[in-house]
């Protein structure tokens, strides 16, 4: 019943709230996540259940056909069967209950399994999962890493996969995805969302000042470990000395040090992976002819931290320009003009976010036409995606632009049924 559904979904987000702050509690404990930036996630999650009870409403209401004499005709949406839920550790709380309850709300039953570095968030929100009453078998939860995984995608039950990750993952599950096996008598639907390598650039009449707070704070939150972080700052070559001197003292500004302080605006990524990989990307960025101007260094004797860093000189086509990284590392790349800086930023294989700032509403026109990303910010930083009011996904490799938070997200989990009856 969609009504029992939706209100599943409601109670969860009412627990939610209650227990706020002992959820971001976790997640500044897990994933290192300043309290801001926790609190953000938490408040996300809350949204995430409201938006999706709220819109599976809309969904099983009569939907808009033609009418002809003769027939009574309908269109029915109806679940699709069992999921394969595989969400990220970056936004363990919103993603994850998002993509599950999704899913959950439209129909369907699901098998989460959260990320390796953030399991025990998940397992709060099972708790209260199991709170609320929703029956058992409807949300399976389970842990492990790739073999698990593996399995969940493979197996010929499996009617559907919504991964959030990184491009290599999300490639191969959708490899996997597509094989019949034996047994299977569906084609997997994937519902993928992979990273970026998300740019703002700066025209030669940007409001500079506005400009440099946007880039540092899209660039640095949660330490770049976003899939819309800003890490390519594309600007003007009149206006790149004047705007990286700003960019540079406020980076310089940020609070490095442990999430549970509350001035701290920068903490540790998330693993020794991720610091070793980010530390050959910065060294990697100066081989090819880069040349840091605040940061570079890392320190793991209190955890994995890495100084937020700059890097200028870069040039289109460096691997630093090109390859995601995500951590708090901004390759600055300076264009010719206009035309050049457009060209730049769609110059790698992702298409995310992105952001323009810029005097010229002309310009700001153009962007809207050719700046090819899934979700384009106009004056205003390149992260931050609100549930319901900024849908987000993203094209070519960022994904199947599935749109999370946005009005057609649930259809992905549902299939039409058309019936006509004479009369």
């Amino acid at each position: 019943d969609v009504y029992k559904r939706q209100e599943y979904l409601f109670r969860i987000a009412d627990i939610m709230r209650q227990r706020k702050h002992e959820l971001s509690a976790w997640m500044v404990f897990e994933v290192s996540k300043t309290w801001a930036e926790a609190d953000a996630d938490t408040a996300e999650a809350i949204d995430f259940m409201e938006f999706y009870g709220r819109e599976m409403l809309r969904w099983s209401q009569e939907q808009p056909i033609t009418k002809i004499a003769g027939e009574d005709n309908s269109l029915e949406y109806i679940p699709l069967g069992v999921g394969a839920i595989i969400p990220p550790w970056n936004f363990p709380l919103a993603i994850m209950s998002g993509m599950a309850m999704a899913a959950v709300v439209a129909g369907n039953t699901v098998v989460l399994k959260p990320s390796s570095d953030s399991p025990t968030i998940a397992a709060k929100f099972i708790e209260i999962v199991e709170e609320v009453g929703l029956p058992p078998g409807v949300v399976n939860f389970v842990t492990g890493g790739p073999p698990t995984g593996e399995a969940m995608v493979t197996s010929p039950k499996t009617r559907f996969i919504s991964f959030t990750g990184s491009k290599g993952v999300g490639l191969h599950i959708n490899e996997e995805a597509a094989k019949a096996r034996p047994g299977q008598i569906w084609i997997k639907r994937v519902v993928a969302e992979m990273g970026g390598k998300d740019a703002i650039v700066v025209a030669d009449d940007a409001d500079l000042d506005s400009a440099a707070v946007g880039i540092v704070q899209a660039a640095y939150g949660f330490q770049g470990q976003k899939c819309s972080a800003c890490s390519r700052l594309i600007v003007d070559e009149t206006v790149h000395d004047e705007l990286l001197a700003k960019v540079v003292a406020l980076t310089e500004q940020l609070n490095v040090g442990q999430p549970t302080e509350g001035d701290t605006n920068v903490s540790a990524v998330i693993n020794k992976r991720a610091f070793d990989t980010t530390l050959q990307y910065i060294n990697k960025g100066v081989e090819e002819g880069g040349e840091i101007v605040t940061g570079g260094t890392g320190d793991d004797s209190q955890g994995y931290f890495i100084l937020p860093t700059i890097i200028d000189n870069v040039q289109p086509g460096d691997t630093i320009e090109q390859e995601e990284i995500f951590a708090p590392v901004l390759a600055v790349i300076k264009a010719r003009d206009y035309d050049h800086a457009l060209e730049i930023a769609n110059g790698t294989e992702f298409g995310l976010t992105g952001a323009v700032y810029s005097g010229s509403e002309e310009r700001l026109e153009r962007a809207r036409r050719e700046f090819h990303v899934g979700n384009l910010y106009l004056n205003r930083k390149c992260t931050g995606a609100l549930v319901g009011v900024h849908p987000f996904g993203g094209f070519n490799m960022s994904g199947t632009d599935s749109k999370a938070g946005g009005r057609e997200y649930l259809l992905q989990f549902m299939q039409g049924k058309s019936i006509s009856r004479k009369v």
